[in-house]
């Protein structure tokens, strides 16, 4: 694990717990659960890991929306983001994202949409941020 704490933007530890495959997380003092739908052998306990992922990027997407809206003074009522991932073959895949933003103009919302476009999460998912694994023995 990454030394460099003083740029760490977020952190989440994951356990197994119930069979054959929950986990439960925690990220920032929340507690979540996480699992495979039954068609591919877990319980459906929680959401499969594909579905947080787009969670975070709905999230983040909502969110960033709201906070620019809110520094413009403009009159932003809601957004809703809605999320697939689309796996076509082995090598062609994407996220479709559709976002609706209430209570602006065709103005305001043209520029949400670039804003959209380069929220931190959107960011960190086209890039295809580095995974540095590190895999230890359990202490005993």
């Amino acid at each position: 694990m990454s030394d460099d704490h003083d740029h760490t933007i977020a952190a989440a530890t994951v356990t197994t717990g119930e069979k054959p495959y929950g986990v439960r997380i925690d990220t920032g003092g929340h507690a979540l659960r996480a699992d495979e739908p039954t068609n591919h052998g877990g319980a459906d306990t929680g959401p499969a890991p594909f579905g947080l992922l787009l969670s975070g990027l709905g999230a983040c997407t909502a969110i960033t929306l709201r906070m620019y809206a809110e520094r413009k003074r403009w009159p932003l009522t809601g957004v809703d983001v809605k999320l697939t991932y689309i796996v076509q073959d082995r090598n062609t895949r994407w996220i479709d994202r559709l976002v609706t933003v209430h209570g602006v103009d065709d103005e305001q919302r043209a520029k949400l949409a670039d804003i959209a476009d380069k929220t931190p999460v959107t960011t960190a998912v086209r890039a295809g941020t580095e995974i540095r694994t590190t895999v230890e023995a359990a202490r005993q």
